[in-house]
């Protein structure tokens, strides 16, 4: 499939995450005839020409959503740029009667932006962190936001490294992004009973931040890449292009050999997965084009406490939106109680030992994902608990890990939700 082909298949899949109808997505694609900056007919001037239709029909929210698009899937030229700034303009239009704040953070390598629903220094509440991938901004999650503070939630969407409005760079430590927001969010929210609600690639920074801060009490996520993603040469070539180009973007990465170079070093071994010793919810698309099944085998042996949801669907579940959100507030509510019944969160056992590593030790065993053997057997539906999945034997005790560590038994397979 050419560029701008995967474009129109991405913008259907992600319009739909937005709440965008076929109907509407239809309406506007045949009009897109190339993505060349300045041209009339490209992907960033139409898709922002309806945005600004909409925008200037009094409907900012609906113009949000066709913005996000037009800057679709980073802002690297000035349509796109212009594109993103609109986006921010306006939800901030949108969200100012609705009970949503704007919250900019200056970190030291640059400047993360936040919206925010039940933030309040009097009245604390356990903290919810909502983050996209590398191809979503955070207005594409904000509208949740009022509802998730009626949950009892103070609740805060913001962005990967260098997606949508944060400027820092991505790479293997990335994921102390995540411990920053917590430590400067922490007079307004009780983040000591910090839940992460981490889309793809979030994920993935939740899962290695979880091994080092305690105060992460769970994790959500939906195709979260681990260790596979990041390593396998046989899976690779299958990455869409788009995703390639973006994470090249994102990462600063000068080509795609250099880019490969820099991923291994993102990989997250069992050895750093046993220290996530909270409740992992973790949505698996049966046809996922970008994430290999051997990252749910990897997840299911090596976490503690971790649930698996399977849609047959392609990457984020776009067709099951409405029942992937259903289960992902589900098992926030489910890791609530389950962390309330358990008290305090201890001190993983890998940071005693203090082997938790560093990022991508250990994770070489998952380079077979391309073969596909390894995917663990049960039908759509079906959830897999990892407590009594761990690896044992002298790996496990010694914290080095292997090609038989990685892959051990097949997780067993609990009754379907």
């Amino acid at each position: 499939m050419d560029h701008l082909g995967e474009l129109k298949e991405f913008a259907r899949l992600h319009a739909r995450g937005q709440g965008i109808s076929e109907r509407q997505v239809a309406a506007v694609l045949p009009r897109i005839t190339n993505d060349e900056p300045g041209h009339p007919a490209s992907w960033a001037r139409v898709w922002t020409a309806e945005a600004d239709r909409l925008a200037f029909a009094g409907r900012p929210l609906d113009a949000c959503r066709r913005y996000a698009l037009a800057r679709f899937p980073y802002h690297g030229d000035d349509d796109r740029r212009r594109a993103q700034d609109k986006c921010v303009r306006t939800f901030d239009d949108w969200r100012r009667r609705r009970g949503v704040e704007r919250v900019v953070l200056d970190h030291p390598d640059g400047r993360v932006a936040c919206w925010a629903s039940g933030l309040d220094a009097r009245r604390s509440r356990p903290l919810l962190l909502i983050m996209g991938g590398i191809v979503s901004v955070k207005e594409q999650w904000a509208p949740l936001l009022p509802r998730l503070s009626r949950l009892g939630y103070a609740a805060v969407a913001t962005e990967m490294p260098g997606v949508g409005e944060n400027t820092l760079r991505y790479h293997a430590d990335s994921w102390r992004l995540l411990p920053f927001l917590l430590d400067r969010l922490a007079g307004r929210a009780r983040v000591s009973d910090t839940s992460v609600l981490g889309l793809s690639f979030s994920g993935h920074l939740a899962l290695r931040a979880a091994a080092e801060d305690t105060r992460i009490r769970s994790i959500h996520t939906v195709g979260a890449p681990v260790a596979g993603f990041f390593t396998d040469p046989v899976w690779w070539p299958r990455v869409p292009a788009i995703t390639v180009e973006t994470l090249r973007r994102l990462t600063g990465a000068a080509d795609h050999d250099e880019l490969r170079v820099l991923l291994q070093d993102f990989a997250l071994g069992p050895d750093v997965l046993r220290g996530v010793d909270v409740p992992v919810g973790y949505v698996v698309s049966a046809r996922d084009e970008i994430i290999p099944p051997t990252e749910r085998q990897l997840l299911g042996c090596a976490l503690p406490r971790v649930r698996f949801k399977e849609f047959d669907d392609v990457h984020g579940s776009p067709a099951h939106l409405g029942a992937m959100r259903k289960w992902l507030i589900g098992s926030l509510l489910r890791a609530r109680v389950t962390n309330k019944a358990r008290g305090v969160r201890p001190l993983p056992a890998a940071r005693r030992a203090g082997v938790a590593g560093t990022v991508g030790a250990g994770a070489g065993g998952a380079e077979r994902s391309g073969s596909g053997d390894l995917r663990p057997t049960g039908p759509s539906g079906h959830v897999v608990t990892g407590a009594a999945n761990r690896a044992s034997g002298p790996a496990a005790a010694t914290g080095t890990t292997g090609a038989a560590e990685a892959a051990p038994q097949r997780p067993r397979v609990a009754p379907a939700e």
